[in-house]
């Protein structure tokens, strides 16, 4: 094992870790907690679900992200320039692009959330769901080099 194994682990751990936390509050905790739960409760309950994902995310989910994919494209000798090239450059580039699109909604969502704008943070919620499988699909999807 090498150490680019370990900053690849921690990649993949960091995304697993964020999108399966978002698959589990959306398919697990929000449908218990509307069948459960009393209004009052059930809103108590997901701001304290929504607070504590955002602050691992923005404290450990994030940095992790940044520091293991920088180095992960450097090491593979990305470049500016290298993101237009078809196959790895294209890919990588698409991935980057959506991953910044999925943290633009979590922002949005966190804010709607605070801002008592349901419908606004649902969107945003279901958009940034469904862009972090976009991300986890990409980053699949991106040939071996």
């Amino acid at each position: 094992m090498t150490w680019w194994s370990v900053v690849r682990f921690l990649h993949v751990l960091g995304a697993a870790l964020w999108v399966g936390g978002q698959l589990t509050v959306s398919l697990v905790v929000l449908p218990l907690a509307r069948r459960l739960l009393d209004d009052e409760r059930r809103g108590q309950v997901l701001n304290a679900v929504g607070r504590r994902f955002g602050l691992l995310t923005v404290a450990a989910f994030l940095p992790v992200q940044l520091a293991t994919g920088v180095a992960i494209a450097w090491h593979k000798g990305v470049t500016w320039a290298s993101l237009a090239e078809p196959g790895y450059g294209r890919i990588l580039a698409a991935k980057l692009l959506v991953f910044c699109a999925v943290m633009a909604a979590a922002g949005v969502h966190g804010w709607a959330s605070g801002a008592g704008r349901p419908l606004l943070a649902r969107v945003m919620a279901v958009g940034s769901l469904a862009g972090s499988l976009g991300v986890v699909l990409l980053a699949a999807a991106l040939p071996a080099t």
